[in-house]
């Protein structure tokens, strides 16, 4: 069935009507009898690939609570967030479009950011609310939205008003979280479309490993509260969605372990690598919150939890022979290899065009669909989330949605396609743009892109070509003898571009 984005935005809030067209499509996957999925979309902040052990058997952090949900369901191995850095990425999670395709060409956005997405625009959000589905939202937002703002002199924002084109302009049925990242101001609560608290308070600036920008704070604001308080409304959420019909979306947006590096007192210790390991641990405790109230709402075995990061660790690799690392001295931001290796064997970090930037843990449980154990080698994206819920309620989308995004349900089935994914675009920070097909990775740019040196400029050539299947720490440069492969992949992006579409 053909929805074209008139239709759809017609469908939104329909009720019965909606509900019919996930009932109609979800033949896609379960029969007769069969009850649509709940889904569950934890995307935690800035944790690295090596943090976890389901995926670096080295990790000293303790993750016990993922490696149980990535033991009872499918772990993929090469999965790449949308952007080495958080806004880029979170668009394209809720779009299944690249985010350079909008006005962000570069870098992220701010607290007091104005909405990126157009408001027109389909997410899977309202896409799956048009199938029927509660659809609820918790977390960091970062994706801009605008606040009233008092007229006269400087047009200071007025809190009391409600914000406009916020999450539940974008099919979201009900959110609380933050504005933008947990170290940007304004530090309030958005509930909704209304900010919880006026921010009548000041936030003083810090340095890492609790580095925050100094900014109006609500009075009951407290940063090392913040995933502890969205845990909880996250929680709430389960426990009242699945007493009802209809199945729930949520989209579990934490804060951690971005900086500020604040972990609950009663976590000091528990990986005895500092700050940022405990802080760790105190991830993988709160996502095992959350498999557990999924279980206390007796939905577990029909409830798709999928969990990732918005990008790759901001902690540096130091050489083994230096002098102090985070483990010895809190403050310095970064391990020595001996210590711990956020970004597991890969290049770079959070922010750069190298794997350590964008390859990203993903965990897929869903009972008696997914199976155990199970492994995925295949290369996918973030913005494939959207596709595949697509394709699991049986919605055919549009052309103008989800451009860039292709179901990964039948890998999670294990009935893999036959072809492979086009191929993945990766982005970093500072606009730098790589190409990925199969083992090759074309990276249009002299530098990192990012925060290792040299950063280069976007375009600035030579471009440079890895081989990841025998070179995954890219460290060696293979355009100069595989100049047809370098030309085909430079084509592939043009093409990308220029169409506006990968899929």
């Amino acid at each position: 069935m053909r929805m074209n984005r008139r239709r759809f935005l017609q469908s939104v809030g329909l009720g019965a009507a909606a509900v019919a067209l996930g009932e109609r499509g979800w033949g896609q996957v379960a029969r007769k009898g069969a009850k649509r999925p709940n889904i569950i979309f934890i995307l935690a902040d800035d944790l690295g690939y090596g943090d976890l052990q389901c995926f670096n058997r080295a990790s000293r952090i303790p993750t016990p609570r993922i490696n149980a949900l990535a033991g009872g369901g499918m772990t993929f191995t090469d999965a790449h967030s949308g952007s080495a850095v958080c806004t880029p990425t979170r668009y394209g999670v809720l779009t299944g479009r690249y985010a350079w395709r909008t006005r962000l060409k570069r870098g992220v956005l701010g607290g007091y950011s104005t909405h990126l997405m157009n408001a027109k625009r389909m997410t899977v959000a309202a896409m799956l609310k048009s199938a029927g589905y509660v659809t609820g939202g918790v977390g960091k937002w970062h994706l801009g939205m605008d606040y009233a703002r008092r007229e006269g002199a400087g047009k200071e924002i007025d809190y009391s008003r409600p914000v406009r084109f916020g999450p539940t302009h974008f099919g979201f049925d009900e959110f609380f979280g933050i504005p933008a990242s947990l170290d940007m101001a304004p530090y309030v609560y958005i509930a909704n479309d209304r900010v919880v608290e006026r921010p009548t308070a000041s936030q003083p600036a810090g340095r890492f490993p609790g580095f925050i920008r100094k900014g109006p704070r609500g009075p009951s604001f407290r940063p090392i509260e913040t995933l502890d308080v969205l845990l909880g409304k996250a929680k709430d959420f389960i426990a009242r969605r699945a007493q009802g019909e209809r199945p729930f979306f949520l989209y579990f947006a934490m804060t951690a372990p971005h900086k500020p590096v604040l972990p609950a007192k009663r976590f000091d210790g528990t990986s005895e690598l500092g700050a940022y390991g405990d802080f760790v641990s105190q991830v993988d405790w709160t996502v095992g919150q959350v498999v557990s109230a999924v279980a206390a709402a007796a939905v577990r075995d029909n409830t798709l939890i999928v969990l990732s990061s918005d990008n790759g660790s901001f902690m540096f690799r130091l050489a083994d022979d230096a002098p102090d690392d985070h483990v010895t001295k809190p403050t310095i931001q970064g391990y020595r290899g001996r210590s711990h290796r956020s970004s597991h064997i890969y290049r770079g970090t959070k922010a750069d065009i190298y794997e350590g930037g964008h390859r990203v843990p993903f965990v897929a449980c869903w009972p008696g669909k997914v199976a155990p154990g199970s492994t995925c080698g295949a290369t996918i994206c973030l913005t494939d989330f959207f596709a595949t819920c697509a394709e699991i309620v049986g919605t055919e989308l549009p052309d103008d949605a989800a451009e860039d995004s292709v179901s990964v349900l039948g890998h999670l089935l294990g009935r893999p396609p036959k072809k492979p994914r086009p191929a993945v675009v990766h982005h970093s920070i500072n606009g730098t743009f790589a190409v990925r097909e199969g083992k090759w990775k074309l990276i249009l740019s002299t530098g990192s892109g990012g925060r290792e040196k040299p950063a280069g400029r976007p375009g600035s050539k030579p471009y440079r070509l890895y081989d990841l299947a025998a070179d995954p720490r890219e460290t060696t440069d293979r355009a100069g003898e595989n100049a047809p492969i370098v030309a085909h992949l430079t084509d592939v992006l043009e093409t990308f571009r220029k169409s506006g579409r990968s899929r």
